[in-house]
């Protein structure tokens, strides 16, 4: 299992419901990394899609604690261990920070865009950088124009939960 997020300096994802950037290079990334696989979502973060609406050219899988919660296009499940059993190993997770912190033990890769900048949030990603498990595995250089300055990471898990020791 994968994660991916945009983070800022201070690992916060979001505000309000909402993605703290919409820069287009991560967008475009996002995009080609999930597209044709599984992404695995909370609730909430269904909601902020336009129109809460599933991601198109997905499998889309929400974890949420409400018992009769249904949407069209998408797999609904209420615990950790059936989101894991359903989604398989090469899953996205894609938020949100409840979701993250989850599911982070069991993932092998965290697809990063370490976005250089602050605004205020209230949602935040796990601190990789203060996970022992977790190293920093690549990172590309330095971009940005008329965008906040950012950078796509990747972070690495050599043994996540569940692989057996893999």
């Amino acid at each position: 299992m994968n994660a991916i997020a945009a983070v800022s300096l201070d690992w916060g994802i979001g505000q309000g419901n909402g993605l703290l950037f919409h820069i287009s290079e991560d967008m475009r990334r996002f995009r080609a990394l999930t597209t044709g696989g599984t992404v695995l979502m909370g609730r909430r973060t269904l909601d902020s899609m336009p129109n809460g609406r599933p991601l198109p050219q997905r499998r889309n899988i929400v974890l949420t604690r409400q018992p009769d919660f249904h949407r069209e296009g998408v797999e609904v499940v209420h615990s950790i261990q059936e989101a894991l059993a359903l989604a398989g190993e090469d899953a996205w997770v894609i938020g949100g920070g409840e979701i993250y912190a989850a599911l982070l033990p069991y993932c092998r890769r965290c697809y990063i865009t370490r976005v250089y900048a602050q605004p205020a949030c209230d949602t935040f990603f796990p601190d990789l950088d203060r996970l022992p498990q977790w190293r920093l595995f690549r990172s590309e250089p330095v971009c940005g124009g008329e965008e906040p300055a950012y950078q796509f990471v990747e972070y690495i898990q050599p043994c996540p939960a569940g692989s057996g020791g893999i």
